[in-house]
């Protein structure tokens, strides 16, 4: 039974409007107001559903008869995500993203212990190291200069390789074939090379630090015992690409709206001592961005399952908008409009909720908390180096955010 009749099935909506950047594609708004549930069309002819409302987003995310299983999936997109395993596949060895229960269990188990809050905190001052080393390059190359590559992008990606023990000389290589891997636009034979180039790598690292351990994460992996190549080789790409793809994206698109945005920014600056002030500025720019955005999470249903009154059927995809879902008036008082005091925010599902939530949203807060207070403190007069139409959006990719930042400053001002 059904709380309301519903219209024809609509494609994917995944186009943003270049004059409003930060807001998620405008079908999608209107989705959401029309109900939590859409029936959604997928490219392969299967007919499953769009989920908008923040408590169904819930509700799918944590429920067992929701599956991530890749074999059981439709892909909402044209070309599937490429990835180990495929959409028409059982997932790869260790690639527990896309695992149920009790096969994600013993992976998550494993990981969990190296993700911890204790453990990112200590990690703080390496972290820190590496922002002023970025900064200090800026300074010394002078204005304009590209904010993603000479600062979003080399953060995480110098963080992550530190933790998975990726000499400092390869944090390129891991930078360019991520790119390719996640861009939509990019062939499926493309996107498949570029994880080819990455999981030889990881397949070599994982090799050697078998007979030469370090003190990093893959190394505590391999002492565990348990793990074989192949596992130890996907978990590494998966950590790899979801450890330096999402916060380098947040990094970017944060600036960006936070230039836009004069009136945030001062606010920004003016608390951005204050430890709490600043968490939960970082949390309300992951929920007003949001930037997980091209088909997000999908989950298959294993059984029919009843949904903000909609009946869900065996098999049916659902797909969750979560651009909307964190935009849902009945969860985030003014949820259009970018308030960084907005202590509302730390409901978000950016980082998505029940036993898939990301891994590594601890590491994350950390490292915006720190790029984010470092970035302006040393650029007062940071402002973008061309007009607001020519930044190139990334709504071809997976993760949405800007291809390039031109920025500039008075350089007698910086510090």
């Amino acid at each position: 039974m059904t709380s309301r009749e519903l219209d024809a099935p609509v494609p994917l909506p995944t186009r943003r409007d270049p004059a409003c950047p930060f807001d998620p594609p405008p079908e999608l708004t209107r989705h959401r107001d029309g109900g939590p549930l859409t029936r959604l069309a997928f490219p392969d002819g299967h007919v499953g559903w769009l989920v908008t409302g923040y408590d169904a987003a819930r509700t799918v995310l944590s429920d067992p008869r929701f599956s991530v299983r890749p074999e059981l999936r439709h892909s909402p997109l044209p070309r599937p995500n490429v990835r180990p395993g495929g959409y028409d596949q059982s997932p790869a060895p260790g690639w527990f993203a896309s695992m149920d229960r009790p096969e994600h269990t013993r992976y998550r188990r494993l990981l969990t212990g190296q993700f911890t809050v204790r453990r990112m905190t200590v990690l703080e001052p390496r972290i820190a190291e590496i922002t002023a080393e970025q900064l200090d390059a800026m300074v010394e190359a002078g204005p304009p200069v590209d904010l993603v590559t000479a600062f979003a992008l080399p953060i995480p990606s110098l963080v992550i390789c530190e933790l998975l023990g990726v000499p400092y000389e390869d944090h390129a290589f891991f930078e360019a074939e991520t790119t390719v891997a996640v861009d939509m636009e990019n062939t499926a034979a493309q996107a498949m090379t570029a994880l080819g180039n990455l999981s030889g790598y990881l397949a070599d690292l994982v090799r050697h630090k078998r007979t030469n351990p370090g003190d990093d994460l893959l190394s505590d992996l391999i002492a565990a015992g348990d793990l074989t190549d192949d596992e130890l080789t996907n978990i590494s790409l998966l950590l790899l690409i979801g450890g330096h793809e999402t916060t380098a994206n947040m990094l970017a698109l944060g600036t960006y709206a936070l230039l836009r945005h004069p009136e945030q920014l001062a606010a920004f600056r003016a608390f951005r001592a204050d430890a709490a002030l600043t968490e939960t500025a970082v949390e309300e720019l992951l929920r007003y961005l949001t930037i997980v955005h091209l088909g997000g999470p999908n989950r298959a249903a294993l059984e029919d399952v009843e949904i903000a009154g909609q009946l869900v059927r065996k098999g049916e995809t659902v797909v969750l908008g979560l651009p909307e879902v964190n935009r849902d008036p009945g969860q985030f008082p003014d949820p259009d409009a970018l308030r960084l005091d907005h202590t509302e925010a730390r409901r978000h599902l950016a980082f998505g909720h029940g036993v898939h939530q990301c891994l590594g949203q601890q590491l994350a807060r950390v490292e915006m908390r720190i790029a984010y207070r470092a970035l302006f403190d040393r650029f007062p007069t940071l402002r973008l180096a061309a007009p607001a139409a020519d930044i190139p959006l990334r709504d071809t990719a997976l993760v949405y955010g800007v291809w390039q930042l031109p920025v500039t400053w008075d350089p007698v001002s910086c510090r």
